[in-house]
């Protein structure tokens, strides 16, 4: 990819809020790669949270703020799958702004999905020796076909792990069921409690049968979810999100 390109960089509210190290560490991977990297300082949340409460079409403002906001970038990535395939799929569609909508599709990306695709990295210089358990989120898995799924017959793939296997010294830890929930599901998590937690125990319990020492993936929503429950339960695993690990490894 030309070096000259401009990348905006999209940060949502709970990393913002809660995870900031992991919005540094995007943009500092990014910029090892040979990126132009900006920051928007007028970005707002995209409205994920009230469309999947179902107020869509609520958020009608956040869109066009938006469109507004990141229109004049080549590429727009940020650290989450969640609210990159809300903005691609799931975003009200605004009168008047189709043609610039459909462009501002074309060229939003998640991390790992940019990473492989548009800069096709296949070569990453750095060493991270740890056992690692990858966590495929439902929508960047599934809405981002980010990595293959589990009831679909196609071939294996993952961008993630794509990523990971580069780095000297990690070892990729399979796991029994590869791309279950979490239990998270944003609002979900609130209004149907004590399901969403079993599902994060259950979820958490192929990691440690397997001896996973760090559990990472590309929405650090859902690594919150599992985070707190194995808190709460005093359980030896660590959490990061890919962009810290690949960040720390190349550093």
């Amino acid at each position: 990819m030309p070096l000259n390109k401009k990348i905006g960089l999209f940060i949502p509210c709970y990393v913002d809020q809660f995870y900031p190290n992991v919005g540094i560490a995007t943009l500092e991977l990014l910029e090892k790669l040979g990126c132009q990297v900006s920051y928007p300082m007028g970005q707002t949340c995209c409205g994920q949270p009230m469309a999947n409460a179902g107020y869509e079409w609520d958020t009608i403002g956040t869109t066009k703020h938006f469109l507004k906001t990141f229109l004049d970038y080549d590429y727009i990535v940020a650290p989450s799958g969640s609210c990159v395939l809300h903005i691609k799929d799931h975003a009200p569609a605004i009168p008047g702004m189709e043609k610039e909508q459909e462009s501002l599709h074309q060229k939003i990306f998640e991390l790992t999905e940019f990473l492989t695709d548009i800069l096709k990295v296949e070569t990453l210089h750095g060493s991270f020796p740890h056992r690692v358990g990858f966590h495929a989120s439902c929508h960047g898995h599934r809405g981002l076909r980010l990595g293959s799924c589990s009831e679909r017959n196609e071939p294996f793939y993952s961008k993630g792990k794509q990523l990971l296997e580069q780095l000297d010294g990690l070892e990729w830890v399979e796991l029994t069921r590869t791309d279950e929930c979490c239990g998270f599901g944003g609002t979900f998590a609130v209004t149907e409690e004590a399901l969403s937690v079993q599902m994060g125990k259950d979820r958490l319990e192929d990691h440690l049968t397997h001896g996973v020492e760090i559990l990472t993936g590309g929405d650090i929503s859902c690594i919150m979810h599992l985070e707190g429950i194995a808190k709460r339960n005093q359980q030896p695993l660590e959490f990061m999100h890919i962009a810290e690990i690949l960040n720390q490894a190349i550093s």
